[in-house]
């Protein structure tokens, strides 16, 4: 999604060729879909995906959702009625098995699905390191692990599979040595959101069609936009900055809470608050009190939709300086660009293909901090920017064709694309 992303967005899936869309009802027109990703009641940004798309694809085409082994039954009114399968049985007869991959331990049995019946793989991170280490950890099957590493990155994954096996491991090691080939050599055909992502899936695994499709987000119901300011405890005249996400140190707070040091000494006023759960939070906490931020920053924790919608609405800035990235087309970033809000983002990898003027680049790692305090201290000086922002923002989040009904058209024609193609 560059700057010309919006005459892409109708192009179809994949890389210069056109796929008919289909028009609302098309069920019954192939192929059928078994569905198997995390769901709801289970908080990951890809159960909410499959909350919003998939009753998009159900009006569209028959669809089983494959229940998550060991969590609760998904049980909101969007699963109602749709045939449900077990993990451990294959597909209905005709079905195609579409699994969504992600880079932490809720797709352990996906992964194990992907392995035992194929399919095709609806990749949502580029780095896959870490699913393999926890796959490996929970099937004890290290031998198996070097032997993938070793072929994803040759005599480097096999030097870096030892050094684990001795407790040796570098922070960068996952996004150097993503080990994509361990799982996508497996798949019949690849679907992904971003160019990035595209291209290098394309790169490592020629053989592997591969076609690109915009990530379904829905714009959230909002709320009264002053009184969630106030409950809050946003002053009138005060910039409400939201960060999105798992507290990890990838999901940039160490950009964030430096940012804010120079915010409060050229006295911008501002607020900040994080919504998310994580290890980490306990940590950040503690340094942000330890900075004297404590009484500009509120932790509001995991927030179910409705809670969700009415920040993302209320905020004036968003905030997902990642840096490195597992290479995922970020729906914190676009929740913010559906809800009319400006957002910052690291300037590099899939982040360039959104649109300058609703994604606010900064530099990747610290060397962001001075771009983010300029841009949200001439946002809070601004109200004509502020307002130029809010509007490009909602913008690309419409013309990137991810609203849920039109990102479920584009899935499914993805499928069926590739349905055909490998029959």
């Amino acid at each position: 999604m560059t700057d010309g992303h919006a005459s892409r967005a109708r192009r179809g899936p994949g890389t210069g060729h056109r796929v008919p869309g289909l028009g609302p009802r098309a069920t019954g027109h192939g192929p059928r879909i078994c569905w198997s990703s995390p769901l709801p009641p289970t908080r990951s940004g890809i159960a909410d995906y499959a909350a919003e798309i998939v009753p998009e694809l159900a009006r569209r085409a028959a669809v089983t959702l494959v229940e998550p082994p060991g969590t609760p039954r998904a049980n909101g009114a969007w699963a109602s009625g749709l045939d449900r399968l077990t993990a451990d049985r294959p597909a209905p007869d005709g079905a195609v098995e579409l699994l969504h991959l992600g880079n932490n331990p809720y797709h352990l049995w996906i992964a194990a699905r992907l392995r035992r019946f194929g399919g095709v793989v609806v990749l949502h991170d580029t780095v896959l390191h870490h699913l393999l280490v926890e796959e490996a950890a929970a099937d004890n099957a290290w031998e198996r692990f070097a032997g993938e590493l070793e072929a994803a990155h040759g005599r480097h994954g096999a030097a870096l599979a030892a050094a684990r096996r001795w407790g040796l491991a570098g922070r960068r090691d996952p996004f150097l040595f993503p080990a994509r080939r361990a799982y996508l050599r497996l798949a019949r055909g690849v679907v992904v959101h971003s160019e990035h992502a595209e291209r290098a899936v394309a790169a490592e695994l020629p053989g592997v069609p591969v076609r690109r499709v915009p990530l379904a987000v829905a714009a959230l119901p909002g709320a009264d936009r002053g009184e969630t300011r106030r409950r809050l405890g946003v002053a009138p005249g005060e910039l409400l900055l939201v960060h999105l996400g798992f507290l990890t140190e990838a999901k940039g707070m160490a950009v964030v809470l430096r940012a804010l040091l120079a915010l409060d000494e050229l006295a911008v006023p501002f607020r900040l608050v994080l919504v998310g759960e994580g290890a980490e939070r306990a940590a950040t906490a503690a340094l942000v009190d330890r900075l004297g931020l404590a009484a500009r920053v509120r932790f509001a924790g995991f927030a179910a939709p409705d809670e969700l919608g009415a920040i993302v609405a209320a905020a004036d800035v968003g905030l997902v300086p990642r840096f490195p990235t597992a290479g995922e087309t970020s729906a914190a970033a676009l929740r913010f660009l559906a809800a009319g809000t400006p957002v910052i983002v690291s300037g590099y990898a899939q982040f360039l293909e959104l649109p300058a003027d609703a994604a606010l680049r900064v530099a990747p790692g610290r060397a962001g901090v001075a771009e983010m305090v300029r841009h949200v201290a001439g946002l809070g000086g601004n109200a004509e920017a502020l307002s130029h922002a809010r509007v490009a923002a909602r913008r690309a989040w419409e013309a990137g064709g991810h609203e849920p009904a039109r990102a479920a058209v584009d899935l499914l024609a993805a499928v069926r694309d590739l349905h055909g193609a490998l029959a």
